[in-house]
């Protein structure tokens, strides 16, 4: 094990067993290493244990630099984040070296001169692997200057040197990145000439900046991101590039919503105390990851525009507030989510889509309102029965004697900001909905009925059998069948 603190010059370095190699194949021999020991390699990003990490393992294992391609909230970033914990962790770099020269094989006219001064005195310092990383936004104002570099018109004329000398060039971030991970994000905002000015230093290992040619064999593990919708709507990434990266790799939401329930799990910001006393059915969770699901395929939402992960999360962020606001107002010191927090989601939701045409007719908060429903009725027939479109005349339904207290023209009205008892007192007050939560839902706790009675007046509405209105207060149920019978 090699003493870091100890080695400061090139003659002791060159006493251990250390031996220079690019980054790619620094990478690739720690991935083979994790590999063998059945160690993680990406940790953190679940639902693509079987889809995107393979690919991305067997693009490293390649020597390939990478194109992560998926829409918005798909992870681009943090996986390429991550790919630093493949690093060795300390590399030695030479002392006042400008692109981190190996020791060993410093590549830089400035490092060169520095070692040929100072022989094995030569002083090094150690890179950890986490400054090894540098991360780019790629938009339309970047210039050739800021990735590859530009000649230093002020360094030639301190110097006194010809615009021929390498000397005068000023580097840009990829050369300054050389030995580290580069991500260029959102890589079809580049402009087209911008990205012509990359293909020597992918392929060729050459700088050219303004006819000026360099041999500079830099070793950067490039990774760039893009979403597929940058193709149409804002630029694209030009044909030769893509030829010269070695692997495209598609990113994708979460195929399924107990892996959508994970990831929010995962990274939703909730403070212990407040946790504590707000109790969470399992049951909020599936509506929650349900609604970007109902987003996802809604013809109200652009496709192409995605919906991202963070809006499950923020979400459920607003929905812990909404339950703690209102144990506040009320004095309380615990309380449950109950369907009618869901309102205070919808901020979330409208900041997280992209509606089409028709949606902006309908208005962001009535499609929010909208998939929040969905959600309930895709949700309806995994704990209760199936409310069927046409029923028989003299057939008996299950939810016959409750839809019938409606019928009645019995009215109910959920406030938002009611008080734990007086909830549920009015929710257990509705005739037959206890023996309807019994008899489907027999496992149900208690601490989750009343949200169970709740969620089966939204199925009922979402399925059509009541109506549900929203007031400046809170929610009102009624069947307006029976209303508009009566008035007659």
């Amino acid at each position: 094990m090699m003493n870091y603190n100890k080695i400061t010059t090139l003659g002791e370095l060159k006493k251990t067993n250390y031996t220079p190699q690019n980054i790619q194949a620094e990478l690739a021999n720690n991935l083979r290493l994790r590999l063998r020991n059945g160690e993680t390699t990406f940790a953190g990003l679940i639902g693509y244990e079987n889809t995107v990490i393979p690919d991305v393992e067997r693009a490293i294992l390649s020597g390939h630099n990478i194109n992560l391609l998926g829409l918005r909230g798909q992870a681009k970033t943090r996986l390429a984040r991550q790919m630093t914990q493949l690093l060795d962790e300390w590399v030695p770099v030479v002392a006042g070296s400008e692109i981190n020269d190996d020791p060993l094989a410093p590549i830089s006219r400035e490092a060169k001169e520095i070692i040929a001064q100072n022989g094995y005195s030569t002083p090094i310092k150690w890179l950890h692997r986490d400054e090894r990383f540098f991360e780019k936004l790629a938009t339309p104002d970047v210039t050739v200057a800021d990735l590859i570099g530009d000649v230093d018109p002020i360094k030639a004329a301190n110097l006194k040197l010809s615009y021929a000398d390498e000397r005068v060039i000023h580097f840009g971030m990829i050369p300054r990145a050389h030995r580290c991970i580069f991500v260029l994000n959102e890589l079809p905002d580049l402009q087209a000439r911008i990205q012509v000015a990359l293909f020597s230093i992918l392929q060729e290992k050459e700088i050219q900046i303004r006819g000026f040619k360099l041999r500079l064999p830099i070793e950067t593990q490039i990774i760039f991101t893009a979403n597929p919708e940058d193709y149409t709507n804002r630029g694209s990434i030009v044909t030769p590039l893509k030829d010269r990266i070695g692997s495209q790799i598609l990113t994708h939401y979460p195929q399924t919503r107990e892996i959508a329930k994970a990831i929010t799990a995962q990274e939703v910001k909730m403070d212990e105390n407040t946790a504590a006393k707000i109790h969470i059915p399992e049951l909020v969770r599936d509506v929650l990851e349900q609604i970007g699901f109902e987003a996802r395929k809604s013809d109200y939402v652009d496709a192409k525009s995605g919906v991202s992960a963070r809006m499950s999360i923020t979400a459920f962020e607003n929905l812990i507030s909404t339950a703690e606001r209102r144990m506040l107002i009320n004095g309380e010191e615990k309380t449950t989510i109950r369907m009618a927090d869901f309102l205070g989601i919808i901020p979330a939701i409208n900041g997280k889509v992209e509606l089409v045409y028709e949606g902006e007719q309908e208005g962001a908060e009535q499609i929010s309102y909208h998939l929040i429903s969905q959600s309930c009725k895709t949700l309806f027939p995994d704990y209760f029965p199936k409310v069927k479109k046409l029923e028989k005349q003299d057939e008996t339904g299950p939810y016959d004697s409750l839809l019938g207290w409606f019928f009645s023209d019995n009215e109910l009205f959920l406030e938002d900001t009611l008080d734990n008892g007086l909830y549920g007192d009015i929710l257990e007050n509705i005739p037959d909905i206890k023996n309807i939560i019994a008899k489907y839902q027999p496992d149900c706790s208690p601490v989750d009925l009343h949200f169970m009675m709740e969620f089966l007046l939204w199925g009922l509405e979402a399925n059509k059998r009541l109506n549900k209105y929203r007031t400046l207060e809170g929610f009102q149920f009624k069947d307006s069948l029976g209303s508009y019978i009566s008035g007659l």
